[in-house]
């Protein structure tokens, strides 16, 4: 690998991760990379449709994909290309860091950002007074919510959340609404991706129940937002069970 290496992301928080640690490699991303506000890159698709031919075309050292959100097709199609694609797995807060550190400083050669050191003590600190457990849907039509095994149900967790479905067989269960609304859960998580619930869009399915209106962004991306990530959706359940 170059000196400077041209790197192309297909995963809206490892795109913000390279872009805050070292501004000027990312040279694609996909249309979903919005963090950080401005990037200047090359779009090259979704994260589910990427443009094989315009990612070759641009000839990354390296191209930063993940095992849940890209298609393996994709990945394979990269590789034939004879393109290098590094592949993340993250199932917990704790793997993230170490996936973070495997990318930014074993795989790009960067020194260790401060942002993921702040991030590390950002979670290491007391748990906040919540115990209370939860339902946290993430599709509707049909219902879909957190199962077994999720970075967002580990995150969740540490803040002293714990989600009805967490030892599902599946990770992403659909569950029928009138199952969700009888489960006897304290409260309801409705993050605004991959399904934008907003007030006006989701609430009104759990009558009765507390709603926390969360930001996906700090729920589900594995990058700087875990700096702020615990405060933040501290703040939305306390706010919620207000």
């Amino acid at each position: 690998m170059s000196a400077a290496p041209r790197v192309v992301s297909l995963v809206p928080s490892l795109t913000e991760a390279v872009a805050v640690s070292a501004p000027g490699l990312l040279v694609g991303a996909t249309d979903w990379c919005e963090h950080p506000a401005g990037l200047d890159v090359q779009r090259i698709g979704g994260t589910k449709n990427p443009d094989i031919g315009r990612i070759v075309e641009l000839r990354p050292d390296l191209v930063v994909a993940n095992e849940e959100e890209n298609r393996a097709p994709d990945l394979a199609a990269l590789r034939e290309a004879g393109l290098d694609v590094l592949v993340t797995e993250v199932r917990g807060l704790d793997q993230a860091f170490t996936e973070l550190d495997r990318l930014l400083v074993v795989a790009l050669g960067l020194r260790r950002p401060v942002w993921l050191a702040r991030a590390e003590e950002a979670w290491a600190g007391p748990r906040p007074e919540f115990d209370v457990s939860a339902v946290v849907p993430i599709w509707r039509r049909p219902w879909m919510v957190l199962g077994r095994d999720t970075f967002a149900g580990d995150l969740l967790a540490r803040l002293g959340v714990r989600q009805l479905y967490a030892d599902h067989a599946e990770r992403y269960p659909r569950v029928p609404l009138d199952e969700l609304t009888a489960c006897g859960a304290d409260l309801v998580v409705l993050p605004d991706e991959p399904y934008r619930f907003t007030a006006d869009d989701g609430p009104e399915a759990f009558p009765g129940l507390p709603a926390a209106l969360v930001s996906g962004r700090h729920l589900t991306w594995y990058g700087p937002s875990l700096v702020r990530a615990p405060l933040v959706l501290a703040g939305r359940i306390r706010q919620a069970l207000a």
